[in-house]
């Protein structure tokens, strides 16, 4: 059982090491449209459903406000989205994207898929990390 205890015998250090290099990988391609890695994820999120509100878009990423309105306003100021107040709700402010977001959306696709295909990993092999991995966060979301 000792062995568990070390570096390399850990799940969660293993996790980290691998979220680290798919970081640099997703980094270093989306580098040249100016945009990082959370960044991305926000447009992947608002391709899904333009119009999320500020705490849906958050609820969907799991980030909290203090991390994704700073976040938020660099994109808007580099012309990726556009905050509105709700027109139901003034309370509430809704986020879209904008024509460079919209326009972008190729090409970013692509330049992604290029990149992760050059991992050599085969589809059934994705797909089956992907559920293993789903399992594994709601097994520890329901601890």
């Amino acid at each position: 059982m000792e062995d568990f205890l070390t570096l390399d015998n850990q799940l969660c250090f293993a996790i980290y090491e691998t979220n680290s290099q798919f970081t640099k990988l997703y980094s270093n391609v989306l580098h040249p449209f100016g945009i990082t890695y959370p960044q991305y994820l926000v447009l992947l999120a608002l391709w899904e459903k333009d119009g999320l509100t500020v705490k849906e878009l958050g609820d969907r990423l799991n980030l909290g406000t203090g991390t994704l309105t700073p976040m938020l306003k660099r994109m808007e100021a580099n012309g990726w989205v556009k905050k509105e107040r709700a027109s139901h709700d003034e309370r509430k402010v809704c986020v879209f994207t904008q024509p460079k977001a919209k326009k972008e959306k190729k090409s970013i696709n692509e330049a992604i898929t290029k990149e992760v295909l050059s991992c050599n990993i085969e589809l059934a092999e994705y797909e089956q990390l992907l559920q293993q991995l789903r399992v594994l966060q709601g097994k520890l979301m329901n601890r």
